[in-house]
């Protein structure tokens, strides 16, 4: 944990996590996560979405996958299985702040379904995280150099996981990776750029806002980073996600002021607030 790219210098949020306002909101921390044994399921997500009301309570969403299997799993023990990794990455709770933004986000911006679908997962994944460190390093076109990802992990998991376990996080990821679009390719992958969406640049900058950021440090977090995408471009999503409604935005001075209101119930904005 002490080498998640949230906490890169700001050790002390170690302290009391599950009382912090944003591992209430959604975050999830810790030494293991989803990827030693799946990505990040977007195409199973996609078929969930797609076979429930967007206002499905929780209740439904383990219904559908369990007892009507709607992802066409071939056992129920596989069913309860992708239930609780499909819930590890992505919450499946809209009482869950990320998950019901996610949700809510989902049904309007098409295009933009697997970058909030991977910013949901590297929110909730510790491994998906750490490997952000050399996927991002990379520039476009430049070869995936599977190594440089193993170190990142076997640094943060220090000797928890064995080579077999190790490799097969390198791999999950390294799809996950894909899977978003920053990179390409089966056997050898290469990076190429992302590009993100009005919707998707005010999902990244409130996530940013949830863990503390404000004004133009939103536009330098990890979230705002995996965006592929330069602070001054992103503000000027940012200002095309405030004429859509999803976000405030004023500038004024070179300074640059965001906030959610319209996008987050009281409780929500009460919740974050604690973090001023």
């Amino acid at each position: 944990m002490k080498d998640d790219p949230i906490f890169k210098g700001n050790a002390h949020l170690l302290e009391s996590i599950d009382s912090q306002p944003w591992f209430k909101a959604g975050f999830r921390f810790g030494d293991i996560g989803t990827h030693t044994s799946r990505t990040i399921m977007l195409k199973e997500l996609l078929l969930l979405f797609e076979d429930q009301d967007p206002n499905a309570s929780r209740e439904d969403y383990v219904s559908a996958i369990v007892e009507h299997n709607c992802l066409g799993k071939r056992t129920v023990s596989t069913r309860k299985l992708t239930c609780q990794r499909l819930s590890e990455l992505y919450g499946l709770d809209p009482s869950i702040l990320l998950f019901r933004v996610l949700r809510s986000l989902w049904q309007i911006d098409e295009n933009g379904r697997s970058l909030l679908a991977f910013l949901t997962a590297l929110a909730r994944d510790p491994l998906l995280r750490v490997t952000s460190i050399p996927i991002l390093q990379m520039r476009p076109g430049e070869e995936l150099v599977r190594q440089k990802m193993t170190e990142a992990l076997s640094k943060s998991v220090e000797n928890r996981f064995n080579e077999n376990t190790l490799d097969k996080v390198v791999r999950n990821t390294s799809s996950s990776w894909t899977q978003s679009g920053h990179l390409t390719g089966r056997g050898r992958k290469y990076r190429q750029k992302v590009n993100p969406t009005p919707i998707v640049t005010a999902y990244a900058l409130l996530m940013g806002y949830i863990l503390g950021a404000r004004g133009g440090g939103l536009f330098n977090t990890l979230w705002a980073r995996v965006l592929d995408t330069p602070a001054e471009e992103l503000v000027s999503l940012a200002t095309d996600a405030k004429r859509l409604g999803f976000l405030d935005l004023s500038q004024a001075g070179g300074v640059v002021e965001v906030s959610f209101t319209r996008i987050l119930t009281e409780d929500e904005r009460q919740l974050i607030h604690g973090t001023d």
